[in-house]
This record gives C-alpha cells, structure tokens and sequence, in this order.
C-alpha cells in the first residue's frame, strides 16, 4: 500500500483527506514499517488558539497527521472547494489503530497525561478491550502549563525506558502538541498522538455516546457543552465563529482572484 500522507490546504494548515478507514490504515502500516509520525487533531478551536500562539501553530504544521477532527473543517473544506468527505477523531483514530493493533498482537502503548486514578481505569479498560496490547507504562506529569527541564526530561526517560511503540499523549491542547512538537526527536517511539480529552472518555470520566444522533449529525459538541459548559463555551461560541469567519474571508479572497 502506498503509504504516502495526502493533505489539503486550510487556512495556511495542511489537514488529512483519509476517511478514517484509510488513515488507521496508513498509520498502521508506517508503524510496522519503523516509520516515525506523529498525529494532531485540527478543528475551530485550535486553529483560534493557533492565531495567538507561535509555538501551537508550528506544531499543528509539524505535524504528520493533522486529522479534520470536527464537522467544521469538513463545511470548511467543503466551502473552499476542497476533498475532505468526513471528520476524523482523535477518539476515532484511538479505537481504529488500537483495534488493528489487537489484532496484529505484539505491539506496545504508553499512556502519558491526565491523573494516576484516570490511567489506571484506562489500563484496566484496555485490559478487557484489547488484550493482545501490552501496557508497557503509563505517567502522570504534574498539573501545571509550563514543565521544567528536568520534568520534560523525566517524562521523556520513563517513555523511552518503556520502550513503546506507540504514545498516547493526553495533556490538553495546546500543551500537548508542544510538547511533542519540541521533544519529537528524544522521544524513541513510532507514533505519538496528541488526543487530549480521549483519556477522559475512554476512562469514564466523561460520557460519550459515540452512536448518537449528535454525533452523526456533528452535534457532538451540544451534549459536550451540556456536561462541561466552564471548559467549552468559549470553544463553540467564540472559537467556532472565528474559525468559519476566516474560512468566508479566505473563500472571497480566492474568488477575487
């Protein structure tokens, strides 16, 4: 299988056509080749974070994988004329890639972020979903935006002491993507993705009815709102605006011309 990473341009970033089939796919079969990439997700809010952050914006285009992670970036790709059919999820990429690797058998994750309580129900639930998985670590940095060099430092010993294949890295946006972005080249894994608030639907602690009709009809954000309002209003009322705003503006720019 070609194994090449098919993008499209939006506003300035370069976000993955793939539907979600094709790119567990194409990430799997680079891990088994040793190939090192690393995935973030691109949806209205951290492009608006992007606009007032240098270091998130040279991540975002840092990275291998920039999924569509939003019904946003899909009307926007589709307002500008471009290719991308569906969004593809952080949770998405998750449950796809952990499910092929299942079923290849052998292969290793370390799980880094969020709190000792929250990972441990992420090893047990792992445990009973993909038992042909192995845990090999899991690491809980302390609770802060900015890391010292030395905790920078002793997350990196404890995921490469570990020796996984794969990292799941939950830290927020955009402290997790930076992170990644400035420790890529310390860091001895295949593939390392920023899922931020996976860890906190897979663990339980926050529902997520991943066959419901919001989520088909990309309202997923509305229930999500409804559980967390302090942490997401800003995110679907300033953040989701701002984005489809720049995306009209680049669309009669591009007519213009």
């Amino acid at each position: 299988m070609n194994s090449k990473i098919v993008k499209e341009k939006i506003l300035g970033y370069s976000v993955n056509i793939f539907s979600l089939e094709e790119c567990v796919n194409r990430i799997f079969d680079l891990l088994r080749e040793d190939k090192r990439t690393w995935l973030a997700c691109f949806n209205p809010h951290s492009y608006v974070l992007s606009l007032e952050d240098k270091v998130f914006s040279r991540a975002l285009k840092d990275a291998d994988w920039l999924v569509p992670d939003g019904a946003g970036v899909v009307l926007a790709s589709r307002i500008l004329g471009g290719n991308i059919k569906q969004r593809v999820t952080g949770s998405d990429v998750f449950y796809g890639l952990n499910k092929r690797m299942n079923a290849a058998g052998s292969l290793r994750v370390f799980f880094m972020g969020s709190t000792n309580e929250t990972l441990e129900r992420i090893r047990e639930r792992m445990a009973d979903d993909y038992p042909n998985i192995k845990i090999v670590g899991t690491y809980s940095p302390p609770f802060k935006d900015v890391y010292s060099g030395a905790e920078v430092s002793a997350m990196v010993k404890a995921v490469n002491s570990a020796a996984p294949d794969v990292l799941w890295v939950g830290l927020s946006a955009p402290k997790q993507e930076k992170f990644i972005l400035e420790n890529r080249a310390r860091l001895n894994v295949k593939f390392v993705a920023a899922i931020g608030a996976v860890f906190d639907f897979y663990s339980g602690n926050v529902k997520r009815d991943s066959d419901s009709w919001f989520v088909s009809h990309g309202m997923e954000w509305l229930p999500r709102l409804l559980q967390e309002p302090k942490r997401l209003w800003r995110r679907m009322f300033f953040s989701a605006p701002v984005f489809m705003w720049h995306v009209v503006k680049e669309k009669v720019r591009r007519l213009a011309h």
